[in-house]
Formats: C-alpha cells, structure tokens, sequence
C-alpha cells in the first residue's frame, strides 16, 4: 500500500501511544483513537518498510467501551490520548502498557499489580499549563498539537476544574484589552508566551512567562484574578530565549505571598512558582502513602530527586533519618523550611545540586534506602552506577515514563549491559545486584497514556 491509499482493518490491540494496532497484508498500521477490536475504513498517511501510519475515515464497527470524549478539541489537542475510551479499560491498557514496556525494551518478566485507579477521571489536575501565541492580529491560547507547536486553541479543558475556563477568558481578554500579543515562535515577537497556574489546597500560584520584565495594563489582570481565585500569588517569569523550556531563570512577585504554606499527611509545606508537585493530590497521597509503608522505622532514606521535601519530610517522620537531595534552588530552599516548620532538623537534611553530584556524600550509602523519583528521562547511568558500586539494600523507584523506566531496571537488575561503545544491549549472564519485589502502576494522569509506577527494589546476596 502507498500513501492515500484506503483500507478496511481491525484493530488488533492498543499500541503504547494509545493508538489501535492493525494488520493489512504485510503491513503493521498504528491508527490514532481506533480501539481494540473495531472495524474501520483508513487513509495511509505514511508508510516506512512493512510499517505505516494511517487515520480512521469512518469506524464501522465501533466497540462497547468507545465513549464519547468530554472535550471539543480532543482529537486535534496533543494532551489526551485516551478520552474515547471507557475509564475501567483505560486502567486495564495502563497496566498492560507497564507489563509490555518492561518486556520489549529490558526483558524483564515480572507480576504488575493492577492500575490504582484515581478518584476524579476529569477536573483532576491542580496544574495548568497553557501556551500562548499569535501572529500579531489574533491570540492563541490552548494547547500543543501532537508532536508539533501548533497551537489548537481551546476556551476550556476538562481534565482541569472549573476555574480553568474562567482563567482562560480573563487571560484573553486582559491581552486584548490592553494590546499584548502571543509568542511568535518563528518571529521570537510578543509579550506572552505562557501561562501556569498551580492550585494547592485553594490558594492559587499564577505565573505569566513574558518576554519583558514589566507588562502593560497588569493591574488590571490583577482585577480579573481578584474575580476567580480567593487566594492568589502572581508572578511574571521573564523567558527571552529561543527555547521549548517553559520557564526562564528570573520570577518577579506581582501580587500575594512569595510561596503557600500548606500541609499533607501531617507534614506543613511551602511551595512556589517553579516548586513540583504531583498533578494529582488524590493519587499523589495513595502513592505517598504505599511509599512510606515500604519504609521501616530503623533505615536512612535518601530521597534523590525531591523537589520541596515534601515525601522526604513524610519518610523521616518514619525512619530514623532522611537526606533529599534537588537541583532546583526554589525547591530545595522551601525543603529547608520546611525542615524548620516540622522540627525535622534531627531526623532530615536537604542537599541542594545534581544527584549525581551529591549522592556520594551520603555516609554508609551502602545500608540505606534510595529513593528515585526522576524527571521523564530517567535516572542519569552515573547514578546507576553510584548506587549500585554502593550496594545499596533497597531501591524505590517512581517514574512517570514506562520507557526510561525499563531501560533503568534493566541497568539494576542486569537484563541490560554496556557494550564496549556505551550502548545498552540485552544480555543474559548480567549480574544479580537487585531483583524485583513489586510493580504498581498508578493512574497520575487520567484520559491520557501516560502512567505513573512504584517499583520496590532489594539487594540480592549474589
């Protein structure tokens, strides 16, 4: 088959993008919001050896858990995969979708616990995160195209609350009444080039990423703000660079506090513009909480990777001592107070900088338990290395990402190797250092493909 082309196919089962697998003759063809077992008419967009990319026309024969998306935009916008799909099966693909990651890319054969549903399948988020363009005549406000930086605008989304909406309108018409225009990405022209709002137990941080330190008619943003949130902070984060980084080096507070105090599982916080925070507060305290259980009264945790200090606070109220160790300077100053705020100064220490810069100053790194938390690329191979010339007893690992997941616990535990240029290769003779107790998925992120995993980690003696 060639480009444009049209066939009737069946999807086999649901690839890891989401996407409905399907065969025709001996072609393999991934097919965007087709489902397991559907009949549906396609036009080949793309095709690469025995593999090709194609969209559904026209689904004859559509299955029971096709449901229809709450969202106007959702098969344009790039942020949700899985709307058209009912939320129990969505559960059922995350947990397949961990079980076959690991296999394919590490070899790994291990139980995966069922998916730990989350409590709110929309309106769940606490974060919004929007990208702001134009061309000098109109405004966009919305969100990315999958795999580009097209703009589909949208007045709402509703993986976010209520107050997501209202935030959209007054962001619109604050820059249309006051004459600022959105990001020119080609141009590097306009004012505004995002807007992030995080919400944390009812107090709300806005920060508008500008490309100037001073913006026209900001006081009157600050009226529409006063309109939709009781409790609100603002900042302008200046970002002049050409970069797909969201967040520039210099925050300037507009208006309210500088950080927002709050607490969870019995420990007090503070957080502020560029602090992370699990997008999910349901799902986040179950995760929390199961890690905390992993954990006994005797051990040191080192908590690599810990953000403002919040489960390094909750693990040293469990264990006998806890080190967490940031590289954002923001985050790692509000884990100091918060040390200072829950009188943790004998059982915590926060070390600010890269982990793989800090890890080897923990003492007897060898007899504690490591805890990994790490962006979507993964753990850094020197930390790896570090940990496991350590020998340390238990590793936790949380990752938001199957892949760079697979690829780190085949390094731990010896199904991947080095070979003599660097590349990661299956291998069947690798060490022993650590085998598999517990795979849990959790479903951080409902309506979209993404999966957030436990994995609990031992020593073994060989």
């Amino acid at each position: 088959m060639q480009k444009n082309d049209e066939a009737v196919v069946e999807a086999e089962r649901l690839g890891t993008q989401g996407e409905g697998v399907a065969k025709c003759g001996d072609l393999t063809l991934f097919v965007p919001y087709l489902l397991k077992g559907e009949r549906a008419r396609v036009k080949i967009l793309k095709v690469k050896g025995n593999t090709a990319y194609a969209k559904a026309v026209e689904i004859l024969t559509p299955a029971e858990e096709r449901v229809r998306p709450k969202c106007p935009v959702f098969y344009r916008c790039g942020g949700c995969q899985l709307q058209h799909l009912r939320y129990r099966e969505q559960l059922k693909f995350k947990e397949g979708l961990v079980r076959d990651t690991l296999n394919k890319l590490a070899g790994i054969e291990t139980d995966i616990s069922p998916c730990v549903r989350s409590e709110k399948d929309y309106g769940y988020r606490n974060k919004l995160q929007m990208p702001v363009g134009g061309d000098g005549e109109k405004i966009q406000i919305g969100f990315f195209a999958e795999r580009s930086h097209r703009i589909v605008e949208t007045e709402d989304c509703p993986l976010h609350p209520a107050w997501a909406r209202s935030l959209i309108s007054a962001l619109k018409n604050f820059m249309e009444k006051c004459g600022l225009d959105g990001y020119d990405e080609e141009k590097g022209g306009g004012h505004v080039r995002h807007i992030v709002v995080r919400e944390l137990k009812n107090h709300f941080i806005v920060t508008l990423v500008t490309t100037v330190r001073e913006l026209k008619g900001i006081d009157y943003f600050c009226h529409l703000l006063d309109g939709i949130f009781p409790e609100y902070s603002l900042f302008l984060n200046v970002n002049d660079r050409a970069t797909n980084v969201v967040f520039g080096e210099e925050f300037i507070l507009i208006k309210g506090p500088k950080e927002v105090e709050c607490s969870e599982g019995g420990i007090a916080f503070a957080a502020g513009p560029n602090t992370f925070v699990q997008v999910n507060d349901s799902v986040r305290t179950k995760l929390y909480e199961r890690i905390c259980s992993l954990i006994e009264e005797g051990e040191t945790v080192v908590d690599c990777y810990a953000g403002g200090g919040l489960l390094t606070a909750m693990l040293a109220k469990k264990c006998r001592y806890a080190y967490g160790i940031e590289v954002v300077e923001e985050a790692s100053r509000c884990a100091d107070e918060l040390i200072a705020r829950n009188g943790l100064g004998d059982r915590m220490q926060n070390l600010c900088g890269k982990v793989e810069d800090r890890l080897a100053e923990i003492p007897n790194l060898g007899e504690a338990t490591i805890v990994l938390d790490p962006p979507r690329t993964g753990v850094a191979r020197s930390v790896l290395r570090e940990i496991m010339q350590s020998g340390a007893k238990k590793i936790i690992m949380i990752s938001c990402n199957a892949a760079t997941l697979a690829r780190d616990l085949g390094i731990l535990t010896g199904t991947l190797a080095e070979n003599e240029s660097g590349e990661l290769v299956r291998t069947k003779n690798g060490h022993t250092m650590y085998q598999i107790d517990l795979v849990e998925p959790y479903d951080m992120f409902p309506q979209t493909r993404h999966v957030e995993t436990l994995v609990l980690l031992s020593r073994t003696e060989a």
